[in-house]
């Protein structure tokens, strides 16, 4: 029987000590061509900097049996990278921008949070199956130049969370302070602790999220006690007919549009695990993993919410400075100890955007081969960069950055992983040859999985309600519904089908 290794171990760090004399080929370490990745491979040998970037990890580098310990570690993963405290700006929009009572909001939270784990669990099964990074997959289904397409929609994604987590960590920090340390000081220390992880790579990300959760729940349980008495039970969810099954249906899929988010990413974290890695397990730990963790938080979010429309200290200081002054103030009873229980929640934010980073470095690389010269540790400094001089310039605007942020994730997510489940169990039926990720002569052109894309958005701007547009057939419903996300998904699911039958019949691939 094989022995047990974790998967925070099998990856490029595989060059230490005791293999000093193997090739790079035999490392599985990308061939350096250029001095930028001879600089990498060096950086990995020394310091376990992963200097592996898009390449396929091949199957004789993760050739051993998975253990129920793997499967645990894949679990706690998951949680620790969704149970963190910028999480919590998204319960509180249940009674705050929705007008939902508790009760409602937390079975809508539960539920929608359900239903985008689900899909994203199921993105995440082709990680070990194929060795590949998740958008190399989506080579199979969009072909080689539409898939770009997604490259460029998750890098958005992964740079707008990165703004949100450095954002909500430096408003907590700042609030702690009473305001003496800028926003802007808090930003920059998040932002640090997610460079050095994220450029460190797999290894180091592995073993940050497999500890950092633990202060995290032990930081909320404090709060549960100390604020959950000012939660509001009572009040019931605002409006009624229409217009409250508008505001219910535009908070479910607003809330299943953060685990979606994962899904644009989600094999990237368990391309280093085997091949026999079962795939229903690999679904369940990584589904029970983003929901655990997202629902522990968001409930919080939801009390909180519901709390401050009925304690004016709470209100005055969401009103002021915003969620991170909200979660200070919850804290207020426990002056000294409250104010470390928001820098722990504060620094470990961490734990949600090093793997956004590590992802958009990888996108960096999936725009082209010329970005793919570059190695991954370069992409991450880079995305730092950005996402930070962004959370600065947008440091006052946090709510209306995420609600419009999230719906686009959710909208574009699910068409993809429509188009991903149809395409695996009605055309290729299971069949991958996961060897021809990078052969743009045999890979599908792509043309019906653009002309379903371009349907699905459609749909999604028909039915969208956000601030910045209100679909028509979205206005019909009450004062309006974001019903973008259902409606993208069924044009999606009834267009692609024919038109890919097409595809296949006159073009070939």
């Amino acid at each position: 029987m094989a022995s047990e290794k974790n998967p925070d171990t099998i990856d490029s760090s595989a060059a230490d000590s005791s293999v000093h004399d193997a090739t790079v080929e035999e490392l599985g370490i990308p061939t350096p061509t250029t001095k930028l990745q001879r600089w990498a491979n060096k950086l990995d040998s020394i310091a376990g900097v992963e200097a592996r970037g898009i390449e396929r990890i091949p199957d004789e580098m993760r050739d051993r049996e998975m253990a129920v310990g793997d499967y645990i570690r894949m679990f706690t993963i998951w949680f620790s990278m969704n149970c963190t405290a910028n999480q919590m700006t998204l319960g509180v929009l249940g009674p705050v921008a929705y007008g939902l009572g508790l009760t409602d909001a937390i079975l809508i939270c539960m539920f929608g949070t359900i239903f985008g784990s689900i899909c994203t669990g199921y993105i995440s099964t082709f990680g070990p199956m194929s060795g590949l990074r998740t958008l190399s997959v989506a080579k199979y289904t969009m072909g080689w130049w539409p898939s770009k397409l997604c490259v460029l929609l998750n890098l958005v994604i992964e740079l707008g969370y990165g703004l949100i987590d450095c954002l909500v960590g430096g408003l907590i920090l700042s609030a702690v302070n009473g305001g003496g340390m800028s926003v802007i000081v808090g930003i920059v220390i998040v932002a640090l602790i997610t460079w050095v992880v994220a450029t460190f790579g797999m290894n180091w990300f592995h073993r940050f999220e497999l500890f950092v959760w633990a202060p995290t729940v032990l930081v909320l349980f404090v709060m549960i006690g100390v604020a959950g008495p000012h939660f509001d039970t009572e009040t019931k969810s605002s409006g009624s007919g229409a217009v409250l099954h508008g505001n219910r249906l535009s908070y479910f899929f607003l809330v299943a549009s953060g685990p979606l988010g994962w899904s644009s990413a989600s094999a990237d974290y368990v391309c280093y695990y085997p091949k026999s890695a079962n795939r229903w397990i690999v679904m369940a730990m990584t589904a029970s993993g983003i929901t655990c963790g997202k629902l522990l938080i968001e409930f919080l979010g939801i009390g909180l919410g519901s709390g401050l429309l009925l304690n004016p200290t709470w209100a005055a200081a969401f009103s002021n400075h915003g969620v991170g002054a909200l979660i200070v103030e919850s804290f207020a009873p426990l002056p000294g100890f409250g104010n470390f229980c928001c820098v722990v929640l504060a620094l470990c934010i961490a734990a949600n955007n090093i793997p956004g980073t590590y992802a958009a470095a990888l996108n960096f690389q999936q725009l082209g081969a010329p970005f793919a010269k570059i190695p991954r540790p370069v992409w991450s400094t880079f995305a730092c960069i950005v996402f930070t001089i962004i959370a600065i310039a947008g440091r006052t605007r946090l709510f209306a950055i995420f609600i419009n942020f999230l719906s686009i994730i959710g909208y574009w997510t699910m068409i993809w992983i429509t188009m991903t489940a149809e395409d695996e169990f009605i055309f290729r039926r299971g069949r991958f040859d996961w060897d021809m990720w990078n052969r743009r002569d045999v890979l599908p052109h792509g043309f019906a999985a653009l002309f379903a894309f371009i349907v699905g958005w459609v749909g999604a701007v028909l039915c969208m309600y956000q601030t910045y547009f209100t679909g028509p057939i979205a206005a019909l419903v009450g004062n309006g519904a974001d019903l973008g996300l259902p409606v993208a998904l069924a044009w999606t699911a009834l267009v692609y089908p024919p038109a890919r039958w097409l595809e296949v019949k006159f073009v070939g691939r």
